[in-house]
């Protein structure tokens, strides 16, 4: 490994690198491996029996769990963890389906607001079974119903150190004692 620039990464350490152990290396490479596999799996399942993307499939099933099935865009860019770009990209490609559309948010003109269509609620309605599906084979049923709750523990700690303000907790989430 050549030098970073700088100098000696050690020497501007004030503390000791401490390395993962054997557990904790084979802890952290299968949730690596989780996160490149499962994606492209729930990609696949949406794209075959949906024609949609699992991103295309988050943004339609986020604004479907609106009341008024409504959100301003930074705010479901921010809830699914993308960058505006990436966000106006697919709602171009869904709005071209007919599945949202895009308008000026009545509060402040400024901001652009994404509403799911009667077509959108019925292509999350069609998709979503087979998601469900898709989250239980791959997911849930390889725990056991002891290991769900432990599951969901152990991501929301992962989550309050990466998303420290729950930026990305839907407003319908409630986090429980047990989870906290």
């Amino acid at each position: 490994m050549t030098e970073p620039p700088g100098g000696d990464v050690e020497e501007r350490r004030s503390t000791p690198v401490r390395w993962l152990d054997a557990d904790e290396r084979e802890a952290w490479l299968s949730l690596v491996r989780v996160m490149a596999k499962l994606p492209p799996l729930l990609d696949s399942q949406l794209g075959h029996r949906a024609g949609l993307t699992f991103f295309e499939y988050t943004v339609l099933a986020i604004l479907s769990e609106q009341a008024d099935r409504t959100l301003r865009m930074s705010r479901l860019a921010t809830l699914t963890n993308s960058s505006p770009s990436r966000l106006s990209h697919a709602a171009r490609h869904l709005e071209g389906r007919g599945f949202l559309r895009r308008e000026a948010d009545p509060d402040d003109g400024r901001c652009i607001r994404a509403v799911l269509t009667g077509a959108g609620w019925e292509a999350v309605e069609a998709a979503a079974p087979g998601h469900v599906d898709a989250v239980r084979d791959l997911v849930l049923d390889a725990l056991g119903a002891d290991q769900i709750g432990a599951y969901r523990q152990a991501n929301e700690r992962i989550l309050r150190r990466v998303d420290p303000e729950q930026a990305t907790r839907p407003a319908w989430s409630v986090a429980t004692a047990s989870t906290r």
